[in-house]
């Protein structure tokens, strides 16, 4: 089995445990023993073990001489579970295959090194792009501190969210509402003004998909009565919002509105993922709500510029994801 092809087997891992492990990074790992048996893991939820001791587990004795690829660079220290890299020295793992280096300061290549020291062959960079991509939430808390920040927005072609009488239901079909679901039940927190709360009473919890409800965060006060509760409620400069999810060890914010709440990620440039679902309506006129309130930009140099990096048809309805220049974890 080649490197590439183990990876991908890994990334796939991952992915199936995307929504269970946080604040723990979401890892696969692949093991081959020298008779090209094959065995598999990935992180299991937080107090489980990693990805690389449920492979481990899973070869026994079958590990002595084998090659492990995994999709994070082996852990090194004490946590809520052993060092991955002494388990995979104890095994006897004869060579390590690690897509990315884990820019946790307890890690940073300690892993890698301890590995290298114990006469393990370690080789980096397989699969990389598509797993900073996979990682991007973890490895940008790990680097900053702060979480990786997801705006959903729903509108028609016209760029409208709901008529002039404030009605929005449903602009979009519901394909793209359990694929807003699922990016619910990929974050650990989720972002509304408290203005939505007492116009919608949303109550913000994962339907449709299998998944933990996020930690609800309403950005100013929320009545007493409201279904979104219990939540967080918090004032203040949005960055230091952010900050305080980062110090709670949320990884992903999912921003759902409203406009307000919206425009002002948005002006800040906060935002990491911009995910708009557009459905084939047309409102028609000026007068139907827009997708950010506030000042715009004021003249063509001013205007904010991204990438797409994704378009998908869901039903009725075209999904599309933009990046800002510069963030990572692009596909």
């Amino acid at each position: 089995m080649d490197d590439g092809e183990a990876m991908r087997q890994a990334v796939e891992l991952a992915a199936s445990v995307r929504s269970r492990t946080a604040p723990n990074p979401w890892v696969g790992c692949v093991i081959e023993s020298p008779e090209g048996e094959r065995f598999a893991g990935a992180t299991e939820p937080p107090g489980g073990p990693h990805a690389e001791a449920v492979a481990l587990a899973a070869a026994g004795e079958k590990a002595r001489g084998a090659t492990l690829w995994c999709t994070l660079e082996p852990c090194s220290h004490h946590g809520r579970t052993p060092p991955c890299a002494d388990a995979i020295i104890a095994a006897g793992i004869r060579r390590v295959v690690v897509g990315v280096t884990d820019p946790d300061p307890q890690v940073s290549g300690a892993g890698i090194a301890r590995l290298r020291d114990a006469g393990i062959e370690v080789s980096v960079g397989a699969q990389e792009t598509a797993i900073r991509a996979q990682l991007a939430p973890y490895l940008k808390h790990r680097a900053t501190g702060r979480p990786w920040v997801v705006l959903k927005l729903a509108a028609s072609l016209d760029g409208r969210t709901a008529a002039p009488d404030g009605t929005s239901t449903w602009i979009t079909g519901e394909p793209a509402r359990v694929d807003a679901h699922r990016i619910r039940a990929e974050s650990d927190a989720i972002v509304v003004g408290a203005g939505t709360v007492r116009a919608d009473d949303p109550s913000l919890t994962v339907r449709h998909v299998e998944g933990r409800d996020p930690l609800r965060v309403i950005l100013g006060r929320a009545p007493a009565d409201a279904k979104v509760h219990p939540a967080l409620e918090l004032d203040g400069d949005l960055g230091e919002v952010l900050d305080k999810l980062g110090a709670r060890g949320v990884l992903q914010v999912m921003v759902e509105g409203g406009a307000t709440v919206a425009g002002a990620f948005h002006r800040d440039g906060l935002v990491d993922r911009y995910v708009i679902y557009l459905a084939p309506k047309l409102f028609g006129g000026d007068d139907a709500r827009p997708l950010f309130a506030g000042s715009g930009a004021a003249t063509m140099a001013d205007v904010w510029e991204g990438q797409i990096v994704d378009v998908r048809r869901l039903g009725a309805d075209l999904r599309v994801e933009l990046a800002a220049v510069g963030a990572g974890g692009e596909h």
